[in-house]
């Protein structure tokens, strides 16, 4: 943990971190301001903060990944309810406040990181453990996917996103999308909360929402997975067009094999990509495998 005096740390023991003017006068003491390259928008409203804890159902033997913790307004909480928590933070300003604001848990563990980075069997063994956070908007889809394909996933993940991500990643077959498939093919999301601009300092331009993902095992192993997607993310490729011409032009092959592979997959072939489920892209991947095999 990053070093200060003690009396500096004492400074913060009971600090209200949802209170926005504790909260600047905070940063202000640090000389520091949000930092909208890091999508640095901190949370002010405890009934929010609670609505993610509560949320994460979170008991006392659970290992708690967070990423992203800023000045741990969150972590705080997690450390009252879990066993550990593993708190992740890139900025090296806000990393010096959140050493201060988490001193007093004995069961924080902080690391100076790029999230991206972060593998969890090396910081959590093979002990199962749920990912807790309120992302950086701009790093969503990255986030999810660098977690959700990990051979040591999460069981469970409870993050704030942007309003909008949340409801393209929770749609259903008519209005799903290449990032609802891409979560939807690791566990079962739903939106808790809708959160409003008004609940973090400064305020964001967009809503938020509390979004939680029971993961399950994937459908696929791990050798078909890439496969898989590349077949999906050809028939999204073109989005205003019929599955047949996407797939083709996607995935490089004769329009005649594109719809007798459709076909047997029972798929009508005029269909567009949003209206296809999960089990629907499942069974056309397997007729391309089966047909790539055999030639």
């Amino acid at each position: 943990m990053l070093g200060s005096t003690r009396d500096e740390l004492e400074l913060h023991d009971d600090i209200d971190l949802t209170d926005v003017h504790e909260l600047r006068n905070l940063l202000h003491a640090h000389n520091m301001r949000p930092n909208k390259s890091f999508g640095q928008n901190f949370l002010i409203d405890r009934s929010v903060l609670l609505n993610i804890v509560n949320a994460a159902e979170i008991e006392p033997g659970d290992e708690i990944l967070e990423v992203g913790a800023g000045t741990g307004v969150l972590t705080r909480e997690l450390a009252k309810r879990a066993k550990h928590v593993v708190a992740v933070e890139l900025e090296r300003d806000i990393l010096q406040v959140l050493a201060k604001t988490v001193h007093t848990y004995q069961n924080v563990e902080l690391v100076a990181r790029n999230l991206l980075f972060i593998e969890p069997s090396e910081v959590f063994g093979q002990a199962p453990y749920k990912l807790v956070a309120n992302l950086p908007y701009s790093i969503t889809g990255p986030t999810l996917r660098h977690f959700l394909e990990n051979a040591h996933a999460p069981r469970l993940i409870v993050v704030m996103v942007q309003f909008e991500v949340a409801q393209r990643i929770v749609a259903s077959p008519g209005a799903l999308t290449l990032l609802g498939v891409s979560v939807q093919f690791y566990g079962h999301p739903r939106i808790i909360a809708r959160v409003p601009a008004r609940a973090f300092y400064p305020a964001p331009k967009v809503d938020s929402a509390i979004l939680r993902i029971d993961v399950h095992p994937p459908p696929l192993a791990q050798s078909h997975r890439d496969g898989f997607f590349r077949v999906v993310q050809a028939g999204f490729s073109e989005k205003r067009k019929q599955l047949h011409n996407s797939l083709t032009h996607g995935l490089h092959r004769k329009n005649e094999d594109i719809q007798a592979w459709l076909a047997e997959a029972e798929i009508d072939s005029s269909r567009r990509a949003e209206t296809l489920s999960i089990e629907e892209w499942l069974r056309l991947w397997h007729v391309v495998e089966r047909m790539n095999v055999s030639k």
